[in-house]
C-alpha cells in the first residue's frame, strides 16, 4: 500500500475497504470497537455497529448507558475496525456528538420492532436481579405500543463521531505490515504519513 495509491481524504479511502470488506464477506463488516474515557480513568471498549458515513461515523445507543455517561463528560473516543479476512485494520480518534433527533428518530423507525421494544425495555447498564426483569418490562412496553404507534426513546439516539485522525493498517506475511495515517489539518485537509509497523 503506497501513499500514492490511496484517496486523499480518508473517509473515501475507508468507503472502499469497506466495500471490499463486505465482498470479501468479512463477519459483521460494520462492527467496530467503541473505545470511550471512563470517569476512573480507565478506557472501556464495547463493539457497536456502524450505521452511517457521513462525514463522520454515526451509530446508535441508550444516552443513559455506561458509553453514554462517559461520551456526556469525555467527548473523545476512538474506533476501530478490524477484518481478518483481508488482513485489515482501521483505527479512527475523534470527538463525538449526538446527531439531529430527526435523524434519530427516522433510523429508530427503520428498525425492526423487537429491537424497538427492547429499546423502550432496557435499562442499559444498570444492574438488575435477573432476567425476569427484562422479561417483565418488554411485556409492558408491549402493552403500552398495543393502541398507539411506537416512538423513539427520548434516551436513545445516535451519535457521530467526527474524526481527526484515521490509519489504515494491511497486513503482510513479514510483519513488516503497511500502515498510512491521516490526520487532519485544518477545516478539511489532510495529512498522510507512513508510520513503522
Amino acid at each position: 500500500m503506497e501513499i500514492e495509491s490511496v484517496e486523499l481524504n480518508p473517509l473515501l479511502q475507508f468507503k472502499k475497504w469497506m466495500a471490499e470488506a463486505i465482498k470479501a464477506e468479512a463477519l459483521e463488516p460494520n462492527a467496530m470497537c467503541l473505545s470511550t474515557l471512563g470517569e476512573d480513568g480507565f478506557p472501556n471498549a464495547r463493539i457497536v455497529l456502524l450505521k452511517d458515513l457521513d462525514e463522520g461515523f454515526v451509530f446508535f445507543t441508550n444516552y443513559q448507558s455506561r458509553k453514554g455517561i462517559e461520551l456526556e463528560k469525555h467527548s473523545k473516543a476512538s474506533l476501530t475496525f478490524f477484518w481478518p479476512e483481508i488482513e485489515r485494520q482501521v483505527r479512527v480518534m475523534g470527538n463525538v456528538t449526538k446527531i439531529s433527533t430527526e435523524q434519530s428518530d427516522a433510523y429508530f423507525l427503520s428498525r425492526p420492532y423487537s429491537s424497538q421494544i427492547g429499546a423502550w425495555a432496557s435499562p442499559q447498564s444498570q444492574e438488575i436481579s435477573g432476567r425476569e426483569i427484562l422479561d417483565s418490562l418488554q411485556t409492558e412496553v408491549e402493552k403500552k405500543f398495543l393502541e398507539s404507534p411506537i416512538t423513539r426513546p427520548p434516551h436513545w439516539g445516535g451519535y457521530r463521531l467526527l474524526p481527526h485522525r484515521i490509519e489504515f493498517w494491511q497486513g503482510r506475511p513479514s510483519r513488516l505490515h503497511d500502515r498510512l495515517c491521516f490526520d487532519k489539518e485544518g477545516s478539511s485537509d489532510w495529512k498522510v504519513r507512513r508510520l513503522a509497523p
